[in-house]
């Protein structure tokens, strides 16, 4: 397991800020009970900072009759749907709710180039609002594949997430399994696949990035 470089910088930081607080906790008050009770707190926030940062490896071979999870959470939506920023008609959405207790790592669902690529600022909605998808923060990725065909992956901020780090640069070639960008803190990932593509995934279902097959062309 290591750590995402989106978090380096950030863990140096808390680490620093709760050492100087318990310093000057050990300094100025001098009961032993209180003085633990924030090393054990600040051990476990430091430790929940850390685990939010992991980034386990997870290579896939790139396949290109199936769309692959771009991100760890639980499906929230499955729904045919008008998509109104890029393709302008119906169609599939996949929703992903991410928890702070998930993997934040964000990944490509299939080989091919990005066609379109643009951020949105916006709200804070907890990112299982209906209107979070349009009114949060966000930023839009669609990728099209060496048949033509397209899919949109959009990443969306949260009540908690404040910070959306996309990596998408358009016109580029990228690969099934490449990072797509990070999501600080709690957010949620929507695909919008193509009328007819099969969905191999139930609302309520866990999943993981670049391991469960979220559908398949037909």
């Amino acid at each position: 397991m290591r750590i995402h470089r989106e978090g380096i910088a950030l863990i140096g930081l808390v680490l620093f800020f709760i050492g100087t607080l318990n310093l000057l906790f050990y300094w100025l008050i001098k009961n032993t009970f209180w003085q633990s009770l924030l090393v054990i707190v600040s051990v476990i926030f430091f430790l929940l900072v850390i685990w939010f940062f992991r980034s386990p490896s997870r290579p896939v071979v790139p396949r290109d009759e199936v769309i692959l999870c771009p991100a760890d959470g639980k499906i929230v939506v499955i729904e045919e749907t008008v998509e109104s920023e890029y393709f302008k008609d119906k169609r599939i959405q996949v929703s992903i709710f991410m928890s702070p207790l998930n993997v934040h790592v964000n990944r490509y669902p299939i080989s091919g180039s990005v066609s379109y690529f643009k951020y949105h600022p916006g709200k804070y909605l907890v990112a299982w609002h209906p209107k979070s998808s349009t009114l949060n923060e966000r930023c839009t990725v669609v990728i099209r594949d060496s048949n033509g065909r397209e899919i949109l992956v959009r990443q969306i901020a949260g009540a908690v997430a404040r910070r959306i780090v996309p990596y998408a640069v358009q016109g580029e070639n990228i690969v099934q399994g490449e990072e797509l960008g990070f999501i600080k803190f709690g957010s949620r990932v929507d695909l919008f696949l193509p009328p007819g593509t099969r969905i191999d995934v139930e609302l309520g279902d866990k999943v993981v990035g670049n391991r469960t097959v979220i559908g398949s062309w037909q």
